[in-house]
C-alpha cells in the first residue's frame, strides 16, 4: 500500500459548526426611565436605551450611498403600525408578474396596464418630516446598508421598539460610532 502526503479530512465535529450572526439581543422587559435610541451607520448597528442602561441592540440597514440615511438628532414624530410607502414599491404588470422591484413614483412614470404596489414599512417611527422612519424590513446583508434612506429593524426587534417609545422619544444618528475596545 502506497501512503500519501495529503492528510485526512478531519471529520467535523459540534465544534467546527458555523455559528449563525447574531442579528438583535433584546433584555429591556421591564426596565425604568426614559426611552431613547442610537443609530452608528459605520457599524448599521441599533440601541435601545432606558435611562443610560442599555435595553437592547440589532443590526439595521440603512440608506445606501445614493438614498444616504441622515445623521444628527431627531425625536419620533409619528408612530404607525401598518405604513406604506408613498413613493416605493414594486411595479407590476397586468398579470401581476414583477416588472421592477424598486420603482419610484416620483422619478419613474407608470407604464400604461401596470400597477404600483407599494412598499410596506410596519411598525413605522418616522424621524423626519420627509419620510425618514424606522422599520421593519429587509436586512440583505448585516452590516451593509441597503435602503432608500430609512432603517430597516428585524421585524422582531422593530416591534421590541415600536411598543417601547412614544412620539418625541430621542434618536440620534451618528455616523461614526466609537470604536471596539480591544
Amino acid at each position: 500500500l502506497l501512503g500519501s502526503c495529503a492528510s485526512q479530512p478531519k471529520k467535523p465535529g459540534p465544534q467546527d459548526k458555523k455559528q449563525p450572526l447574531q442579528m438583535y439581543h433584546w433584555h429591556g422587559d421591564g426596565a425604568k426611565g426614559p426611552g431613547s435610541i442610537v443609530i452608528y451607520l459605520d457599524q448599521q448597528k441599533a440601541y435601545f436605551y432606558r435611562g443610560k442602561q442599555e435595553a437592547g441592540w440589532t443590526y439595521v440597514a440603512t440608506g445606501k450611498p445614493s438614498h444616504p440615511t441622515p445623521s444628527g438628532s431627531f425625536s419620533i414624530k409619528e408612530k404607525t403600525e401598518d405604513k406604506i410607502s408613498n413613493l416605493y414599491g414594486m411595479l407590476l404588470d397586468a398579470n401581476g408578474d414583477v416588472i421592477d422591484s424598486d420603482f419610484n413614483l416620483m422619478k419613474d412614470t407608470l407604464p400604461e396596464g401596470a400597477q404600483f404596489k407599494p412598499a410596506r414599512m410596519p411598525y413605522y417611527l418616522r424621524l423626519t418630516h420627509d419620510g425618514v422612519g424606522m422599520h421593519a424590513g429587509n436586512i440583505p446583508r448585516p452590516g451593509s446598508t441597503a435602503s432608500h434612506g430609512c432603517i430597516r429593524l428585524p421585524r422582531a426587534m422593530a416591534v421590541k421598539f415600536f411598543n417601547n417609545v412614544a412620539v418625541g422619544t430621542p434618536v440620534t444618528i451618528v455616523a461614526q460610532g466609537p470604536k471596539p475596545r480591544k
